[in-house]
């Protein structure tokens, strides 16, 4: 049964208009750099595929590697967060990562690139997992809905915007150029959490002794609404990523756009981010999280599908791009309710919430995408691959979720 929301003091709260901003910055940079590190060099996919001498589905793997690492870094900073507090582990993981980026650039062969993107993936885990975990220690209730749904604009907008930028680089840098860019992103970022990140989880509240990790891992996975969020975040990432690791085959192969049209495409879907994450933030003061879900997860399915129908229907590129639009709009309207149902009932636990969740969006992703290119890419394949994880996301709503049964957000 659904209970009455409550008026309730975050630490958040005593936080200046201009203090909210400056977090937002800079937490949204260390959000930023998962995303970029994924999805910053997919306009040079082609051009690694002739300079190395490799397959198309070589060079996904690479993609799969990332977010892979991505994954199981998140499982590893997110406990240690809790139990040591935010800043340490941002430190060092965000370190691995230059270290990564330049292992990738002078990497001789496809099996290094391997080795070192998975190593940037798991440097990269920091920044997502200390971000969302701080934004949880310090608002609750409707303030966290807002604060997450900036950070979501963030996660949905980076992976649109890095290839946009990565075309742009490839004007002036090779492929290997791009990772030399990668990782001085990385020391920014690096710079940026030694100098201006507050430690925000006090020593006093840093469980020790009396909760172990099992215990807080089996607080998460005992909240039937967190798996089920859990698995519409990650079936809606592995949808995106699809496009994702496709796109620039599909787009600059099979469509002929160059690697600066390509970009372009990827600016104009951006905009749709942007109007699905803060829409649907403004929704939830008066909607509940779960029912924007219903919605946005209704939407991926049937504009997924319609790229599949309209392939088939022989539509061209147009067929394409359009559904593809509301595709991504829809992801980013239901990015900023996962976050918020996911992280809503774990404020004790935030780093280890934060980071199953992220684990599972990037994991499922880095599994799921590709199949795109096992099975040839084509705008078929993609929109079956995106349509199938967006009906696995419906059915966990309305039977694991089920959304009738979710509690009220306090204000």
């Amino acid at each position: 049964m659904a209970t009455r929301p409550t008026a309730v003091v975050h630490p958040g709260a005593l936080l200046t208009r201009r203090q909210r901003i400056v977090y937002i910055l800079i937490l949204g940079a260390l959000v930023a750099l998962g995303p970029f590190t994924i999805d910053l060099y997919l306009p040079a996919f082609p051009v690694i595929e002739g300079d190395l001498g490799i397959s198309q589905a070589a060079v996904q793997l690479t993609l799969t590697a990332t977010t892979i690492g991505f994954g199981v870094g998140q499982l590893l900073v997110g406990p240690w967060s809790d139990r040591v507090g935010r800043r340490l582990p941002l430190i060092v993981a965000t370190s691995l990562h230059v270290l990564a980026s330049i292992g990738v650039a002078l990497a001789p062969d496809i099996g290094w690139i391997a080795v070192f993107r998975v190593l940037q993936g798991m440097g990269a885990a920091a920044g997502a997992v200390v971000a969302m975990a701080t934004v949880r220690d310090l608002f609750g209730g409707q303030p966290l809905v807002r604060m997450l749904s900036r950070l979501a604009l963030v996660t949905g907008l980076a992976p649109i915007l890095a290839p946009v930028i990565g075309s742009q680089l490839l004007l002036v840098l090779d492929w290997r150029g791009v990772f030399f860019f990668l990782a001085a992103y990385g020391v920014l970022v690096l710079l940026s959490a030694i100098f201006f990140i507050v430690e925000t989880r006090p020593k006093e509240s840093r469980e020790t002794s009396d909760r172990t990790m099992a215990q807080r891992y089996g607080a998460i996975f005992r909240d039937r609404i967190f798996i089920g969020v859990a698995v519409i975040g990650g079936m809606s990432f592995s949808g995106l990523f699809a496009y994702l690791s496709a796109s620039p085959f599909l787009f600059q192969d099979l469509y002929g756009l160059n690697p600066q049209q390509y970009g372009l495409l990827f600016a104009v879907n951006s905009v749709g981010i942007v109007i699905g994450t803060q829409t649907s933030a403004r929704l939830a003061r008066i909607v509940g999280p779960q029912w924007i879900l219903a919605f946005s997860t209704a939407v991926v399915f049937v504009s997924s599908s319609a790229i599949v129908v309209l392939d088939l229907a022989d539509a061209g590129l147009l067929g394409v791009l359009v559904p593809l639009w509301f595709f991504i709009t829809a992801v980013g309207f239901g990015f900023p309710m996962v976050q918020v149902l996911a992280l809503a009932g774990h404020g004790s636990e935030a780093g280890t919430a934060a980071s199953v969740l992220g684990a599972l969006n990037f994991g499922l992703a880095g599994l799921i995408s590709p199949i795109v290119g096992l099975f040839g890419v084509s705008a078929f394949v993609m929109g079956l691959v995106m349509a199938s994880t967006a009906f696995v996301a419906v059915l966990s709503l309305w039977f694991i979720v089920q959304p009738k049964t979710v509690p009220e957000l306090s204000r």
